[in-house]
Parts: C-alpha cells; sequence; structure tokens
C-alpha cells in the first residue's frame, strides 16, 4: 500500500520546499477539480477560437520571426510535434533527476492554474509520471530563458510524447521502455499543448528552488559558526545587543543578531562589557603609561560585524523565495487564455528576468557569507591571530602533523571561485532567434551558476564546522550556551579531533553529508526548544 504523502496542486500555493519535496520523492502529487475545472473552460474557449478561424500565436501559426507564417488547420497538431523535436538541443551533463521531476511538477502547476488551454489528459498523465517516477532526461545546457526554458523544457516534452530518455527507478533508459514498464501511455500532443509545455520558466525556477533550498540551510549553519566563533574566542557580548541594532534596523541585522545571541546564550565563555573594565584595569600591575591586555577590547570584523554582513544574506533569501514562489504559482505561458473575459492575450509572461535577478542576488548573497566563514576559519588556524590555540589546530608533534594547514586550501579555493561566479548573468543579454529574442533574461544559466556557487559554498562552511569542532576540543566546549551546547553535542557523536590518522577528504564528506543532507539545520528554532545538552 502506498502510504507516500499526497499534495494538491491549484496553481496557486505552492512552496518552494513544495518544489524540492515533489523533487526528492518525499511527496506524490494530486489535481484540485476547480482547477480542472478552469482548465476545462480554457480549452474550450480556445477550441471555440479555432473553430471561429481566429489567428492565434503557436496554434495556427509558426514560431519566433516566422509568426507571420499561418498554418493549415489539418497540421496544427503535427506542429506542436515539430517544436518540440527541434528544441531538445541541449548539451551537457543531465541536470539530476530530483531536480527534473521538479521542473515537471513546477510546469504542471503553472498549467494547472487554467490560463495555457491544455486538456486535461495531459495534466494526468504529468501527474503520474511524477507520481511514478517517470523522470525526463534533461541536459543541463541551452536555454537563454528569454521565451521560457525552450530547450530544458523541450527535453522535459520529449518524455510526455514518449520519445528520447527518462530515468525509470534509478536507471537510464528509453522512453518507450520506460512507458512499457510502468503502464503507463505517452500523448499525442494536441494544438497549443506542445507551446504549453515549453514556453515557461520551470526549469529556471526548479533550479532555483533547490538553491534557495541550500542558501537556507547554508544561513542556519553560519550562524551556528558565528556563535561558535564567539564562544572560541570569548567574544565580547554587546556587539550582539538588541539596543546596538534597534538603532541601524535592518530587518536582516535584526534577525542574525537576535539568532546568534539566542545560539549562545547561558555561555560562560563570553566576555560581559560591565566586567571587561576591571579586568583589565587590574593588569596594570606596576602603574606604567602604556600597557598591553590580553583581553580584547573589540572583536575582529569577522566575530564582531557578523549580524551587520549577514543582514543583506537574510534579505536576500527572504526576497528569493518570495520571487521564486509567485514564478511558480505564475501563469508563465504565451499566449494566456482567460475565457471569463473573453481574452486570448499575446504577451511576454514566459521571460525569466525576475528569476535570474533573483539568482543573480542569491548569489552575491551567498559569497558574501563565504567570505565571513572563510575569514574565521583561517582566524582559527593562524597562530598569530587564533589568540592561543595550535598552530593549525594541530594535535600532536607540530611540524611532523599538519592538521588543517592542506584543508584550509579547499576554504579559500573555493571562496574565490565563488566571487567569480557571483558575476551577475541577469545583464548579460545576447540576442537571438533572429533578433525575436532581442531581450533575454539568461535565467536558466543564473539558476545553474547558483546552484553551483551553492555547493562550494557548503564546502566552506563543512570545513569552518570542523575546525570549530577541533577548536572547542582544546577549550570552551565545557561552557558553552544551551543550544551551542547541544549542537556541539550533537555533532560530538561524529566527530574525531583530526590527528593525520585519516584521510582528511573522509571527514569532510561525513561532515558535509550530516550538516547539509539531514534535516539537522533546517529549523533552528527545533535546537533552541530542545533540551541543554551534557558537554561535561
Amino acid at each position: 500500500m502506498n502510504t507516500q504523502p499526497t499534495l494538491t496542486l491549484t496553481g496557486d500555493d505552492l512552496s518552494y520546499k513544495d518544489i524540492v519535496a515533489i523533487g526528492i520523492g518525499e511527496v506524490n502529487v494530486a489535481l484540485a477539480e476547480n482547477s480542472l475545472a478552469r482548465c476545462r473552460a480554457s480549452r474550450r474557449y480556445l477550441e471555440e477560437a479555432i473553430d471561429q478561424k481566429k489567428i492565434i500565436y503557436g496554434v495556427n501559426t509558426s514560431y519566433g520571426p516566422m509568426c507571420n507564417k499561418i498554418i493549415n488547420d489539418r497540421d496544427i497538431e503535427t506542429l506542436q510535434n515539430n517544436l518540440i523535436i527541434s528544441h531538445a538541443a541541449g548539451l551537457g551533463e543531465p541536470l539530476r533527476p530530483s531536480i527534473s521531476r521538479a521542473i515537471l511538477a513546477v510546469r504542471l502547476n503553472t498549467l494547472v492554474k487554467g490560463y495555457s488551454g491544455v486538456r486535461t489528459a495531459l495534466l494526468d498523465l504529468m501527474a503520474a509520471m511524477i507520481n511514478r517516477g517517470l523522470i525526463p532526461y534533461i541536459p543541463e545546457n541551452g536555454s537563454v530563458g528569454a521565451s521560457g526554458d525552450l530547450i530544458h523544457l523541450a527535453h522535459m516534452s520529449l518524455a510526455i510524447i514518449g520519445k528520447g530518455k527518462v530515468y525509470y527507478r534509478n536507471q537510464l533508459v528509453t522512453a518507450e521502455e520506460a512507458y512499457q514498464r510502468c503502464g503507463l501511455s505517452p500523448l499525442t500532443l494536441s494544438y497549443k499543448e506542445g507551446l504549453a509545455l515549453m514556453n515557461g520558466t520551470a526549469a529556471m525556477t526548479a533550479i532555483a528552488a533547490f538553491s534557495l533550498y541550500g542558501a537556507e540551510k547554508l544561513y542556519n549553519v553560519a550562524c551556528v559558526n558565528a556563535a561558535f566563533a564567539v564562544e572560541i574566542f570569548g567574544g565580547i557580548d554587546d556587539a550582539f545587543d538588541e539596543d546596538l541594532h534597534r538603532v541601524k534596523p535592518h530587518p536582516g541585522q535584526l534577525h542574525a543578531a537576535e539568532t546568534i545571541k539566542k545560539l549562545y546564550r547561558g555561555t560562560g565563555n563570553i566576555t560581559l562589557r560591565e566586567e571587561m573594565h576591571e579586568k583589565i584595569r587590574s593588569q596594570n600591575k606596576s602603574d606604567v603609561s602604556v600597557y598591553e591586555t590580553n583581553i580584547n577590547v573589540q572583536d575582529v570584523y569577522s566575530i564582531r560585524c557578523t549580524p551587520q554582513v549577514l543582514a543583506p544574506v537574510r534579505e536576500a533569501i527572504d526576497f528569493v523565495r518570495q520571487t521564486i514562489e509567485t514564478e511558480a504559482n505564475s501563469s508563465n505561458d504565451n499566449p494566456i487564455i482567460i475565457p471569463e473575459k473573453n481574452k486570448i492575450i499575446h504577451g511576454g509572461n514566459f521571460h525569466g528576468q525576475s528569476i535570474s535577478f533573483a539568482m543573480d542576488a542569491l548569489c552575491i548573497a551567498i559569497s558574501t557569507l563565504c567570505n565571513l566563514s572563510e575569514r574565521r576559519t583561517n582566524k582559527l588556524l593562524d597562530k598569530s591571530l587564533n589568540e592561543g590555540l595550535p598552530e593549525h589546530l594541530i594535535p600532536g608533534e607540530v611540524g611532523l602533523t599538519m592538521g588543517f594547514m592542506g584543508a584550509q586550501y579547499l576554504a579559500t579555493s573555493s571562496t574565490a571561485e565563488n566571487r567569480g561566479l557571483a558575476a551577475p548573468m541577469s545583464v548579460n543579454t545576447i540576442s537571438c532567434n533572429a533578433s525575436n529574442q532581442d531581450v533575454v533574461s539568461m535565467g536558466t544559466v543564473a539558476a545553474r551558476k547558483a546552484l553551483r556557487l551553492i555547493s562550494n559554498a557548503k564546502h566552506i562552511l563543512t570545513l569552518e564546522i570542523l575546525a570549530d569542532l577541533q577548536a572547542l576540543s582544546f577549550r570552551n566546549s565545557d561552557k558553552l550556551g544551551s543550544a551551542t551546547g547541544r549542537i556541539y553535542g550533537l555533532l560530538q557523536e561524529h566527530f574525531e579531533v583530526y590527528d593525520n590518522s585519516r584521510i582528511f577528504h573522509d571527514d569532510l564528506v561525513k561532515f558535509r553529508n550530516l550538516l547539509f543532507s539531514s534535516k539537522l539545520f533546517d529549523d533552528l528554532d527545533d535546537i533552541f526548544s530542545g533540551p541543554a545538552h551534557d558537554n561535561s
């Protein structure tokens, strides 16, 4: 018996987390009956318009700059098939099957809104493909994100008409073989349906949803790393004082400061400003004019300014979420059919500029987050900066063993690569399609770039977490705050001090999976509400 939870698609309320959940196979999909009723009305209106010999782009005209070529009614279904075959022209590595399934779901959600004029038989087949795991093979390179993700969605559409390759039960097979094995039948498309499948932003939106999902978790881990850094170095508490941030009230700054302070609440490691004065004064034993204290009056920027640096990161993530969810629940087709207003409207809702811009913003935000992480890792390893910790966090014979020396290169190189990837793609329009598409978004490229940057960022923050745990093996773990202590306890179950007896890569793989392929840091509220962990 199939006990998989089911998400009903209405065209109006698909979240980015829903997109990811469908993509990774955690939920099945169903179609809302009231949405299907809208689709039937839209289809009837389109059929009437064809009967009335109205000229409708992509239905009885050719495409792009050939839109003035009118197609005989007897050939309008052939037109749809030819569009898909000719535009399935992608190359490169295939998108992950989870992303391809998500693309299918996003496109289905758009079509089920009822403004595209497709038959419900097409929608039923797409839902069945998602639920039975018949996943299109989609090469990653191709679309310019203007008339939508034309190349990516053409490859998706191949699977629907029973051509090309698909993934089925973790195997790459021909679509024909997969249909035979899963008990479904491919569909012969009617007029408008090939165009409706391809003319939209489902690929860039699905890839963007996976990027955002990773970014949210990166932000949570970044806050944890920041709290660990404050505790390891005995930072000054007032850098996270609520009143400080209330006088510069950027929402992201307030959120970051509050989150980090909640993480280290209850700590015995942090220096309080009001207790600092007497400690420093007492160190002037001989009443000299100038003396040096071992207490930092202010911490370095990578610790003290964390709320200010993470402010636009948090705000960018929130902006990206809104953009993705708006796009995923929009009708980004052309033409749009609104039967209740007796309208068939030709326009450009397929253009991906919003997603492209959002992905550029996310790249800049996460690259900024990586800058913080890389600098804190460097502080932990550099004996001139790490305030008494061993050089390169070496637990053994310094010089004979290397500690984190080699691993730091991973963070440095990945941070540098991400700075390059943060360069905007949304401004890189190049005219194509015989200059019909004279302003394009490059949204699919921007989304793919963001996904790669997010992956690099996971490398960087994984290394910082390992460095934090190594540093805490030398000092301060017994006085951690309530939430940082609980996190430390959870991570300690998987951590061994690095002593050169193991290949460092293996530790990185284990912790990258723990941090980003589990639900451990999906929601920090679960950490805050959990029981305190005994670190003794």
